[in-house]
């Protein structure tokens, strides 16, 4: 999401637009002890960290229930997104990123656990208390952040790609890392072809606008949704920030964003299941958020390009480009070497808990 033009309406706003938009300093200690390491096992704290997963348009489609021994983790068809995720991919895609937040948390801190999903895309995670087993994937937890900006376009070693590759094998899905330039001009063509569909829509248009937070105040009131400065973008009070969204925001201005950002990027990965339902959805999301926290560790940062997942016309396409036609495109990042910007926030665990 990239609001183009808006710095100019910010510059002019002046020193008044800070009264109007809130507190950036209160942000920031939101978001530092939202994103803080535990050293004991509690089970609200388990529970936040889990929360800190990706998930699409940090809409956070989850509840959370307590049993004596068990933390059960339930779909949230209250946050889903039906214009961009009609039949809820992304719903339990994220659900499947936050259960691998908790099996990670849980085993660095001394909980020891079986994590198992039902057909309706419930998970359970049954645990009991052990040894702590110190994991880097801990801290990363904290630190990982979808980095929507552009990088600095330097390879990655092959020595970390095939880390990255070790760290995402799971049953049932299956990882393309794409580094070869003509390739990932291939695929840019296709995240760009969807971006323009999707912007050209006004369904899609009013569904993302509604979970735009464009000011501090807005994003540490609802605690969720995606803020504007962490893409970079100025924030502004509301109901600017709304006009200026229906201005500025244009098919073509984020078509050439998006390129742009694929173009400094150092590959792309592309997850596939191999079988397009619940089960393996929340299969391709622990894959995918365990792929996310170990390019945190291995200090690289990633953003979703998703539009031809989202786009169904252009999910063949993608499958036939990464060599595995018939297959589902899942979920499509990229990657590389990128600066720190502002964390989203996330709602708190009294907020997600039945």
């Amino acid at each position: 999401m990239g609001l183009g033009g808006l710095a100019a309406l910010a510059g002019a706003g002046g020193a008044g637009l800070h009264t109007a938009i809130g507190s950036s300093g209160a942000y920031g200690r939101y978001a530092t002890v939202s994103r803080a390491i535990p050293t004991a096992f509690a089970v609200p704290e388990l529970i936040r960290l889990a929360t800190l997963a990706a998930n699409s348009h940090n809409t956070q489609p989850w509840q959370f229930q307590v049993a004596e021994t068990a933390i059960n983790i339930r779909p949230d068809p209250s946050r889903a997104t039906p214009v961009v995720d009609p039949d809820n991919h992304h719903l339990f895609v994220s659900l499947g990123c936050a259960a691998e937040n908790l099996v990670v948390a849980g085993a660095a801190i001394g909980v020891h656990g079986v994590m198992e999903s039902s057909p309706d895309g419930s998970l359970r995670y049954s645990y009991g208390l052990g040894t702590p087993q110190p994991d880097p994937l801990l801290a990363a937890i904290g630190a990982r952040q979808t980095t929507r900006a552009l990088y600095d376009g330097q390879p990655v070693a092959a020595s970390d790609l095939e880390t990255l590759r070790l760290a995402a094998e799971t049953d049932g899905v299956r990882l393309i890392i794409i580094e070869e330039r003509a390739r990932i001009n291939q695929v840019r063509d296709l995240v760009v072809a969807g971006n323009d569909a999707q912007m050209q829509d006004p369904a899609f248009r009013a569904e993302l606008k509604k979970w735009l937070r464009f000011n501090p105040r807005s994003a540490m009131a609802t605690g969720d949704g995606l803020y504007a400065p962490a893409s970079g973008n100025p924030a502004l009070p509301d109901f600017v920030g709304r006009l200026a969204f229906d201005a500025f925001v244009t098919a073509a201005a984020e078509n050439d964003k998006y390129a742009k950002q694929i173009d400094s990027s150092s590959g792309i990965a592309i997850f596939l299941g191999e079988r397009a339902d619940i089960q393996t959805w929340i299969r391709v999301g622990r894959a995918c958020q365990r792929f996310a926290l170990t390019a945190t560790m291995l200090g690289l940062k990633h953003a979703f390009i998703n539009q031809p997942v989202e786009v169904a016309s252009l999910r063949p396409e993608l499958a036939s480009l990464v060599g595995e036609p018939g297959l589902r495109p899942d979920i499509v990042m990229r990657f590389g070497h990128g600066p720190q910007m502002p964390f989203s926030l996330r709602r708190p665990v009294e907020a997600v808990m039945v």
